[in-house]
């Protein structure tokens, strides 16, 4: 009798974390020289992050470290999508930020798409923006997800429900 295996592929951020990151930042920019007089924010809604500061170069500064204090509390850069610093009113700087949640329908195909490629007897479907991956082998599902990890998909994605 053989039992199926299956795992589902998502995208997760825990927003407790983030926000904890950037008090860390805001805490750090504001005790930090070159930062002094740079009125330098970084605030968040929902899932969207604006950074905002005096020049590119201390807007891009403090993305720095705010990356560096998202890795120290174990969420990923990837989940973020960036945009370049942009004009903002009273001649600062403003850098957008979005909180990825969910795996994109387009990423999703093309994630199916490398399951059914690689050869390995699994099936892959998509449920909403999460993707489920069956097989009848464990050892089959532990090759897909080595493989999704080796590809470089620029999305961050967990493996969860693994049974």
């Amino acid at each position: 009798m053989a039992s199926e295996s299956s795992f589902d592929i998502v995208c997760k951020v825990d927003l407790q974390e983030v926000d904890n990151a950037i008090q860390q930042t805001m805490k750090e920019i504001s005790t930090r020289f070159d930062f002094r007089g740079s009125n330098t924010r970084l605030t968040r809604e929902a899932f969207e992050l604006i950074l905002q500061s005096a020049d590119a170069y201390k807007a891009k500064s403090a993305l720095e470290v705010f990356h560096q204090r998202l890795a120290k509390r174990s969420v990923s850069v990837r989940a973020l999508k960036t945009t370049d610093p942009e004009p903002a009113a009273g001649g600062t700087v403003r850098i957008k930020m979005t909180i990825q949640e969910g795996i994109p329908q387009e990423k999703a195909k093309e994630i199916v798409r490398l399951i059914k490629d690689s050869g390995v007897k699994v099936q892959a479907s998509i449920q909403g923006d999460q993707l489920r991956v069956k097989g009848k082998n464990k050892d089959e599902l532990q090759q897909v997800i080595q493989s999704l990890r080796a590809e470089n998909l620029d999305i961050e994605m967990q493996f969860v429900n693994y049974r």
